[in-house]
């Protein structure tokens, strides 16, 4: 028969109360923490610590990182799509500013320039827009934004910053037609700026080339003479910029040398130019004035008091004598009938010179 044992001993041994464990763990945490707090002897034993638990710190990580680059890799393909051309929108946007910028940039050096350049010019002065080009390869014209409206007329000279363009040949009541320097059919009177010479520049029909046909073999021109205008054909007022020398060939048979010029003003590349006002001489004191001659003719530009006046007897001639005729002048020669004959349109400002006259030749009848 089996005896059951009579001792009630607990199987697990039962050790100090949860009080004394709690007091003596949080004993343990501040004596710990003083000694880290007061002394360094702790920090080696912390970055073992560190150190050793950093490979579990990189398993509990894990599935995080699996987990977000999962879900990014399988992001919605239509939203990836529309926010890509957003971007592509915005940065077409972002460049057609830039070259908007860019373009105003270089509008505002422009203007700037032909604002600092028209500053000495004491006519009115007008900026004015080239807005179309003529496709004609052989017309150098073009059209502007300013025309009838803004009092442009033809035959107005256009300057840009560098120098003289040109002349409007065409105008209509909100724009205007300009011929350029080098077009073929057009010419303009300059002289050489070092020592005066005058000439004509012709166009060529080439941006960058003017000729001076009209110069001979042995004219004071040289390589980098700047040729300015003279003012001598009553459209460009006098000392505007033309062009500069660039070669001149003199061949010893030949009368007239080749000489080309280079025109300062950027003909091709000019998008604003400057309308010139020339200011005119004061008219007569009668309120008239004269046409001019016809073009090439002698006359050209000269008015009625530029015309030789009547002959009057000299201020030393005895009276008497102012109307004879010369002791060798034949009877019916022009002198004395020119002294017998009334003058058709004597002028009014000598009556006096008249009466002797006349009296002289009654004193010599």
């Amino acid at each position: 028969m089996v005896t059951l044992s009579s001792d009630s001993r607990p199987i697990i041994a039962r050790g100090p109360s949860l009080g004394a464990r709690f007091f003596l763990l949080a004993l343990v945490s501040i004596v710990v923490m003083v000694l880290d707090t007061r002394s360094g002897h702790l920090e080696a034993v912390r970055l073992w610590l560190g150190t050793a638990m950093s490979p579990l710190y990189v398993v509990v990580q894990a599935p995080f990182d699996f987990w977000g680059w999962l879900t990014g890799s399988f992001a919605d393909r239509a939203r990836l799509r529309a926010e890509n051309e957003q971007l592509r929108e915005e940065l077409r946007t972002a460049r057609v500013k830039l070259l908007e910028f860019e373009a105003l940039v270089l509008e505002n050096q422009r203007l700037r320039a032909i604002r600092e350049a028209s500053a000495g010019i004491g006519e009115r002065t007008l900026i004015a827009e080239i807005i179309r080009v003529d496709l004609d390869p052989f017309r150098h014209r073009v059209r502007i934004d300013k025309g009838a409206r803004e009092g442009v007329f033809k035959g107005q000279p256009v300057l840009d910053a560098h120098g003289i363009v040109g002349q409007v040949t065409r105008v209509d009541h909100y724009s205007a037609e300009v011929i350029l320097i080098s077009d073929s059919e057009h010419a303009i009177p300059v002289q050489v700026n070092r020592n005066g010479i005058r000439t004509i520049a012709v166009g060529t029909g080439e941006a960058d080339k003017l000729n001076l046909p009209f110069l001979t073999a042995d004219a004071d021109v040289a390589p980098g003479d700047l040729l300015v205008s003279s003012g001598l054909d009553d459209v460009f007022p006098a000392g505007y910029p033309v062009a500069r020398v660039f070669e001149v060939k003199r061949d010893p048979a030949a009368t007239f040398a080749a000489v080309e010029a280079v025109p300062l003003a950027q003909l091709d590349r000019s998008r604003e130019v400057l309308l010139l006002w020339v200011a005119k001489e004061p008219e007569p004191a009668d309120g008239t004035e004269e046409p001019h001659g016809a073009p090439g003719d002698a006359s050209e530009g000269t008015s009625r008091d530029d015309a030789p006046a009547t002959p009057r007897p000299p201020a030393n001639t005895p009276v008497g004598a102012a109307g004879a005729a010369p002791a060798d002048t034949p009877p019916g020669s022009a002198g004395a009938r020119a002294a017998d004959a009334p003058d058709p349109s004597p002028p009014a400002a000598a009556p006096e010179s008249q009466d002797t006259a006349q009296r002289g030749a009654s004193g010599a009848g």
